[in-house]
């Protein structure tokens, strides 16, 4: 489930706004994990830190543009996502899914995990290679999960259409599990 920083993020925004730079600081320390697993699933790889930087960037730099009809925190998943295609396109090279991470015990059965492992890479392969607009969509709302008219609102589509491009990339990451 999200966490809701929606009224404490209205107010670090003002704050930060009136020159308050701990109430920025805040607003880093509350969102920077979710933005780079977002980023990391979205197929950031090494140069997550980066990207996690030059959004936060981007983001402060358009405070004053915010206008609080989508969470902070999925409008600046919306930046983030922009802040990567800016940077394949800089790069023009495919870019890797997500780092592996451990995964969890099998019950001590190798097979088991190596199985878990591989269809774990086949995941996170896969949602890397999905259109832009249907990752997007997927990960706010599978690991955000922020609601169809919010994910809409950041993206500039209307809610029905994030619907069908939801349903688009289940139905291609459903594919790989069978």
């Amino acid at each position: 489930m999200a966490e809701q920083t929606g009224d404490s993020d209205a107010a670090l925004i003002v704050a930060w706004q009136r020159g308050e730079e701990a109430a920025g600081s805040e607003l880093v320390r509350q969102h920077t994990n979710a933005l780079a697993r977002f980023l990391a699933a979205a197929g950031a790889g090494e140069d997550l830190e980066d990207l996690v930087q030059e959004t936060f960037f981007r983001a402060f730099r358009r405070l004053s543009g915010f206008r609080g009809t989508a969470s902070f925190r999925t409008w600046l998943m919306a930046i983030g996502s922009n802040a990567l295609k800016d940077e394949r396109r800089r790069r023009k090279a495919v870019v890797l899914p997500m780092e592996d991470r451990e995964v969890e015990d099998a019950g001590s059965d190798p097979h088991a995990e190596a199985l878990e492992r591989d269809l774990l890479r086949r995941l996170q392969a896969e949602v890397a290679t999905l259109p832009r607009m249907q990752r997007d969509v997927f990960l706010m709302r599978a690991q955000q999960g922020a609601d169809y008219e919010e994910i809409a609102s950041v993206l500039g589509t209307s809610v029905g259409a994030a619907r069908v491009h939801y349903h688009h990339a289940v139905k291609r990451l459903k594919a790989v599990l069978e």
